[in-house]
């Protein structure tokens, strides 16, 4: 199903002229129109889903073989050092577009994309009450 006000929808669809680089009868990947290293690509599923909460399990591990395969062919053809496979579910997590998608972000030493977070200290005994809620 595709959602008539989704971007995201419309670049899947070919419907908004896109730098497609692979697609096949579920997915799109294009060049990201801001991206944060050279080559930053994302993987769209053709049908809407918000975010990981609503796709499919097998569209989903669908979209991690692919993640794979472009991140194999592409450090191939940009000759980055490293990769970076992103995912983000909700505007707390910077969501910005409600398509699920995947970033497929080559990385060069000493380039400037920022990824991260800032590692906090936890107790053995905040671990441990964290396990028990999943008990």
């Amino acid at each position: 199903m595709k959602k008539d006000d989704c971007i995201f929808c419309k670049i899947a669809a070919g419907e908004i002229p896109s730098g497609t680089i692979y697609e096949d009868h579920d997915f799109r990947v294009i060049f990201d129109r801001g991206p944060a290293a050279k080559g930053h690509a994302l993987i769209l599923p053709k049908e809407h889903y918000a975010d990981i909460y609503e796709i499919d399990d097998d569209l989903l591990a669908k979209a991690a073989a692919l993640a794979k395969k472009m991140a194999v062919r592409m450090t191939s053809v940009l000759g980055c050092d490293g990769f970076n496979i992103v995912q983000n579910n909700g505007q707390a997590a910077g969501q910005t577009v409600f398509h699920f998608h995947m970033h497929l972000i080559p990385r060069y030493k000493n380039d400037d994309a920022k990824m991260g977070w800032k590692v906090h200290d936890i107790t053995d005994e905040e671990i441990a009450a964290l396990v028990a809620e999943f008990n």
